[in-house]
């Protein structure tokens, strides 16, 4: 996926939104799995609005500082769809991840390296018990969006997208209960 196609989904689902209301909206939703920074979500509106996916509007205030609200073209939905309908989008299985490279060779730092493994382990069993709390809330929220209207055509989608991140923690809990077990099962010998 690309962030500008994120940001495009977001801008046809939700209508015309500003670059602050995208930058919420994103965090909310998508960020569980694609994170962006605040300055990249700017940098790909103005990217788009060049392509000419995006048009946008300066809408002056009084009381507040002006804002740009952003709205998707007809070009900008045709990519949208292209994308979305494209027979090779990624399958989600791929893994790059400098943290299993890095637990992969930590046997080269000896006792270090084992401990440093548990401590991270533990670290990160505990921001996925986290997430995984912050996932079960979300589809909590999605069961009680089903009677939206205006999401009407969505939510079984982004139920799909939660299930699969509450599966996901469910399985990094289990591997780190396993892993960790390992390398306490190391220090006892």
């Amino acid at each position: 996926m690309s962030l500008k196609h994120g940001l495009l989904g977001l801008v046809s689902s939700e209508g015309s939104m500003t670059g602050y209301e995208l930058d919420k909206y994103f965090k909310n939703s998508l960020n569980y799995f694609w994170q962006a920074k605040t300055s990249q979500i700017y940098r790909e509106l103005n990217a788009m609005e060049d392509l000419g996916w995006l048009t946008s509007e300066r809408v002056i205030q009084k009381e507040k500082p002006n804002k740009k609200v952003y709205t998707i073209t007809s070009e900008g939905k045709e990519e949208l769809l292209k994308w979305i309908l494209s027979p090779d989008i990624g399958r989600g299985s791929e893994i790059k991840s400098p943290f299993l490279m890095r637990i992969f060779f930590a046997g080269e730092a000896g006792e270090e390296g084992r401990e440093r493994t548990l401590k991270l382990l533990k670290e990160g069993k505990e921001k996925c018990i986290a997430y995984l709390d912050n996932m079960n809330a979300v589809l909590e929220e999605l069961y009680a969006d089903e009677s939206n209207e205006k999401y009407a055509g969505h939510v079984k989608y982004w139920k799909i997208t939660a299930l699969h991140g509450q599966m996901f923690a469910k399985y990094q809990l289990d591997w780190a209960d396993k892993a960790i077990a390992i390398l306490e099962e190391d220090s006892n010998k």
